[in-house]
């Protein structure tokens, strides 16, 4: 036997051994394991079919449109139009674009389903201008983007809920929009039908995770199932130009649930995330194929709906007047956009052997580095007390640019003594006691001046542009820190 057909039957067997695959992720296996690797479900591993060796298409298909040089290629039917919802289209890059395919996740009960009603309703309502789509194969002209806005459809499929309960909510939003169809199917088929029927110029589909397809096996919300459901919408909103907003659940660690090929076949993946018992709701782009992944949108979810918050800053500051011992504001960076927290400490004896150390929106071993820090390097004992820190608001600080704002507000519930008035600070500390740089630092102190501080203590050797009514006091180290904010 030659080595070339020892290969040839070596490369066949290969070929042919049974791959095994996840039905929650689609994790791959050579051979099958009780828990899957990436997701860890039990029980999830199955047999897959082997991939037919070779290529499957091979045959020559006519081109629709011949290739043309990239700076003929018109651009104004791609360009971004606002949805009516500022805060939604300052995280889409401006608005949305036409043939574009939106993916919003967020955890149950956070209010996905109220913004993007509330975005129907505006574009259905006629206060954005999106283009007309067009049905498949029709080119658009260049001055269809400039003509007068007319009334628009927006075709809504909940596959959650029954068309009642969204026609509720929507009345207690106030989105009853004339051009707001409504339609509550689970099966794919139907839902291309009704693209077929009313040919919508926006489509949002609530979630991608409730619509099957007859022509594929598994139940919804499957690997398979939300594949198909992807691809089948994508191919739709690319042949139309049709806008699709697809609402994605999410794990128990907060990413997308399903196939991580779901985030790579739309063109902008967004997280909406927010506390339960909170009000403040945020939006930040995961993905974005048309603008920015640094953009924040803020929401503030009431009673009667959710409304953008174009200054956000409010919620996270209390109104109990300035003087209070044991609080310190600082400015945090949420993408490009600044948002001014309190943070607030209490410090008292503790009875037990190890003291107490509560934290709610700071991080508990931040917390517990910065103490030790202060008792190391600025004298501030604190072995024997119960320390507690918190944020106003609900809001959760996870940059390190609080550490120096955690560090003065905890030294002045020690001291019971309030900070100057109109103090903020931020700041990276660091383990030998030294004040890091921190990043958007012009930005910060612009925020802090818009909002009425006037002394900020920031890291030495950041080298701030002057601020018009705003004292800067560089420290070093956090004991000269400590030293700057009682003076």
């Amino acid at each position: 036997m030659t080595s070339s057909t020892t290969a040839a039957r070596s490369a066949a067997t290969k070929r042919s051994r049974p791959a095994y695959r996840c039905s929650e992720c689609g994790w791959t296996t050579a051979k099958w394991v009780g828990r899957c690797g990436e997701c860890q479900e039990w029980g999830t591993v199955t047999e897959d079919a082997p991939a037919a060796s070779g290529p499957r298409t091979a045959a020559v298909a006519p081109t629709r449109s011949p290739a043309r040089p990239i700076g003929e290629i018109s651009v104004e039917a791609a360009r971004a139009t606002p949805t009516g919802v500022s805060e939604f289209d300052r995280v889409l890059g401006g608005g949305i674009v036409p043939g574009a395919v939106v993916l919003l996740a967020g955890e149950p009960g956070v209010g996905k389903s109220t913004l993007l009603l509330a975005v129907a309703s505006n574009v259905a309502a006629g206060g954005s201008d999106l283009p007309t789509a067009r049905p498949p194969g029709e080119s658009r002209p260049a001055e269809a983007a400039r003509a007068t806005p007319a009334p628009r459809r927006v075709l809504y499929v909940t596959g959650e809920e029954s068309a009642g309960q969204v026609r509720l909510r929507a009345e207690r939003v106030g989105a009853l929009a004339p051009g707001l169809l409504l339609a509550s199917e689970t099966d794919l088929a139907t839902v291309l039908g009704h693209i077929e029927a009313t040919e919508p110029d926006l489509l949002v589909v609530d979630s991608v995770q409730t619509i099957a397809s007859a022509q594929v096996e598994g139940a919804p919300g499957g690997v398979s199932q939300v594949r198909e459901v992807a691809a089948s919408l994508i191919a739709a909103a690319k042949a139309r130009d049709l806008p699709v907003i697809l609402v994605g659940h999410v794990t128990k660690d907060g990413s997308v649930a399903g196939p991580r090929t779901l985030e790579h076949l739309v063109d902008v993946v967004c997280q909406f995330e927010g506390d339960r018992h909170s009000r403040l709701r945020l939006v930040r782009a995961v993905k974005n194929r048309y603008g920015p992944t640094d953009e924040v949108g803020c929401f503030d979810l009431t009673e009667n709906g959710i409304v953008g918050l174009a200054d956000p800053s409010g919620l996270f500051l209390s109104h109990t007047g300035a003087g209070s011992p044991g609080t310190c504001v600082t400015v945090t960076l949420e993408g490009r956009r600044p948002l001014a927290l309190e943070i607030q400490s209490l410090v008292v004896p503790s009875s037990l052997t190890n003291p107490r150390r509560t934290t709610s929106g700071v991080d508990s071993s931040r917390l517990a580095m910065i103490l030790a820090v202060m008792h190391r390097h600025a004298g501030v004992r604190l072995v024997d007390q119960d320390v507690y820190a918190s944020t106003v608001g609900g809001a959760k600080v996870t940059e390190p640019a609080a550490d120096l704002s955690i560090a003065l507000a905890v030294l002045s519930a020690r001291e019971d003594e309030a900070l100057p008035q109109g103090t903020v600070a931020f700041g990276e500390v660091g383990l030998a006691g030294d004040i890091r740089p921190v990043t958007g630092l012009d930005r910060r102190l612009a925020e802090a001046a818009r909002l009425g501080f006037t002394r900020a203590v920031v890291p030495r050797g950041s080298f701030p542009r002057p601020v018009e009514g705003m004292t800067i006091l560089p420290a070093r180290h956090l004991g000269e820190a400590v030293e700057l904010a009682r003076t």
